[in-house]
């Protein structure tokens, strides 16, 4: 759902859905917003692996061999 909101009630289990419209902000903020995206974007990966174990971090790897293999699966089928 764009620009929409689901809000669950804990208590209830009961989903409530909305629309939301999206606010439209200016070019030059949305390019600003999108140059510290990739900035972030950038250095997450290389952050993330350094406060892993080498344990973590295969099992990491391994994860995701799987999910490009499944994914190529799907494509073949």
């Amino acid at each position: 759902m764009s620009g929409g909101y689901i809000m669950v009630d804990v208590r209830t289990g009961v989903t409530y859905t909305g629309g939301v419209p999206k606010k439209k902000l200016p070019p030059d903020v949305l390019e600003y917003f999108v140059q510290m995206g990739k900035k972030g974007g950038a250095l997450g990966g290389r952050i993330r692996a350094a406060k892993m174990s080498a344990e973590e971090r295969q099992e990491s790897a391994r994860k995701a061999v799987l999910a490009r293999w499944e994914k190529r699966k799907v494509a073949e089928s």
